[in-house]
């Protein structure tokens, strides 16, 4: 800091030292000039082993990296050492990034870097040292596509390439898209994947966003990549009302955000383990399984409204025989499965064993969700999150009734035999729990019938910076949480369940 005649002020122990001559402080100094330890002699980071630096910098984005490395003679040569690249063209559109601070023409100056830096980097680097995982994000714009493109390819060509990853962008936001705007992309896409089919070959990662693609379009392109292990559409789609079939041989991981497809056929993917589905705007069973002997997780999110289909899981998933982990996102609004009896679920919940309830809504009765416990005997680990998330939720009521919102409602469930006992459940997890009848009657519940139950944790509500923004009169309907905070309300809580003893309840922060 600066005194007013423009020099450094001292502490009040430094000026005292100075006057009294302090012999430990002369010591200090000199052991430190000794040592070399001013900052006239450079920074740290570039005197660490090059092993040190290489595992750092193959954390962060390449171009931070790089500038990085412009700084330091020592560290000039790192760039081409590097196994593991992830270049991205900044927060760009359609990527709903809300901390985004970057203007077009910023994103589309940073697009053009990356073709370059990716085109300079792969012709200079060492090419004994294999790229174990290639990233990169950018914006479908003619030039600089086919620059990252081909440069992908001639070190497909030359050097072995593990992991090769295409994050593809559009310049325009999905919401200022039109329908012709989507048709364009995808037409752009199209004949981009036609004149580097090489390169597309041997990705084994794709993510596309806002494209509205021919019929066959997305099939052509998942034959081209060959051994492509993992898709993931962000509004894409066919127009309304499309079918999208789906086959693959090498297929692990399936991810689609929102489109217009009436119905996803997932045919014939003898490696796919993990699909995702988000947002799926149909009246029919939005997926449709085939040949899928190994898929395992399944994770649905739906915002359900009145005209909607109800989710029946036995017919949804009949030819899911290896189901283990299911999770469902209800988005704070209607619940969209309908619980169904043992003997038809069973045959297709036998191998379950995670089941994550989301969002449910405050103030419902969640006794339907004991119908998970009736049908998957093998069942180890029930969570569930009770939260109203206001910020995300449709609070204007003619708009509620316009679109077919439902007013909360319980769904209604009785056990098919009242003294069922489950014998495999070790865990039950609570996020938004509050000391009320509901959620102790519940609990109650669940350790009548899971016999083994070891733990139960239990979490006040998930906190959202965003609801903190709320209009005052949606603020007025939120309640206040009651979350026990006390050893003494939670003795009480534990003593309600009728426990003896307090270590199997946990109350997490």
């Amino acid at each position: 800091m600066k005194n007013k005649s423009g020099g450094h002020r001292r502490s009040k122990s430094a000026r005292n030292e100075a006057a009294a001559g302090n012999k430990n402080g002369r010591r200090r100094r000199n052991k430190s000039a000794r040592h070399g330890a001013t900052a006239d002699d450079g920074d740290r980071l570039s005197k660490l082993p090059n092993d040190l630096l290489l595992n750092i910098l193959e954390r962060v984005d390449t171009l931070d990296a790089i500038r990085t490395c412009i700084l330091s003679k020592q560290m000039l040569n790192l760039p081409t050492m590097l196994s593991q690249f992830f270049l991205s063209a900044g927060s760009i559109p359609g990527h709903h990034d809300k901390a985004c601070l970057f203007s077009c023409s910023e994103v589309f100056r940073t697009n053009n870097a990356v073709a370059r830096v990716t085109d300079n980097i792969l012709c200079t680097r060492n090419p004994k040292i294999a790229i174990t995982k290639l990233k990169i994000r950018f914006i479908l714009m003619p030039h600089d596509s086919l620059t990252i493109a081909k440069s992908v390819a001639r070190a497909m060509a030359t050097q072995k390439v593990g992991a090769a990853e295409f994050e593809i962008r559009t310049e325009k936001d999905y919401e200022d898209c039109s329908p012709a705007d989507l048709l364009q992309f995808a037409k752009q896409l199209n004949n981009f994947v036609g004149a580097c089919w090489d390169t597309f070959a041997g990705l084994t990662r794709l993510w596309l966003c806002n494209m509205r693609f021919g019929e066959l379009d997305i099939p052509n392109i998942l034959s081209t990549c060959k051994l492509l292990e993992s898709l993931h559409l962000t509004n894409c789609d066919s127009g309304t009302d499309s079918v999208l079939q789906v086959k693959h041989a090498q297929l692990v991981e399936l991810q689609v955000d929102y489109g217009e497809f009436d119905r996803i056929e997932l045919t014939c993917l003898p490696k796919l383990q993990r699909v995702i589905y988000n947002y799926w705007c149909t009246y029919e069973d939005p997926l449709y399984f085939g040949f899928v002997p190994q898929l395992s997780k399944l994770n649905l999110t739906k915002t359900g409204i009145r005209s909607e289909k109800i989710l029946e899981l036995s017919q949804l998933l009949a030819n899911v025989p290896s189901l283990s982990d299911l999770h469902l996102d209800f988005e704070s609004e209607k619940i969209w499965v309908i619980p169904e009896c043992p003997k038809l679920l069973t045959p297709v919940l036998s191998k379950l064993q995670h089941v994550n309830l989301e969002n449910l809504p405050e103030g419902c009765d969640l006794a339907w969700t004991m119908f998970f416990l009736e049908a998957a005997p093998f069942l180890k680990e029930l969570c569930i999150t009770v939260w109203d998330h206001w910020c995300i939720m449709a609070t204007d009521p003619e708009f509620r009734k316009k679109y077919g919102f439902c007013q909360k409602a319980d769904v209604n469930w009785k056990p098919h035999v009242p003294d069922f006992k489950h014998k495999n459940l070790v865990k039950l997890t609570i996020n938004g729990f509050q000391p009320d009848d509901g959620f102790m009657e519940y609990i109650r519940n669940i350790l009548e019938h899971a016999v083994n139950i070891t733990e139960i944790s239990l979490y006040d509500r998930k906190v959202c910076g965003s609801c903190g923004e709320l209009a005052p009169e949606i603020k007025d309907k939120v309640c206040p949480s009651r979350y026990p905070q006390t050893d003494e309300e939670r003795k009480q809580i534990t003593e309600g369940l009728g426990l003896a003893s307090r270590a199997m309840v946990h109350f997490r922060s």
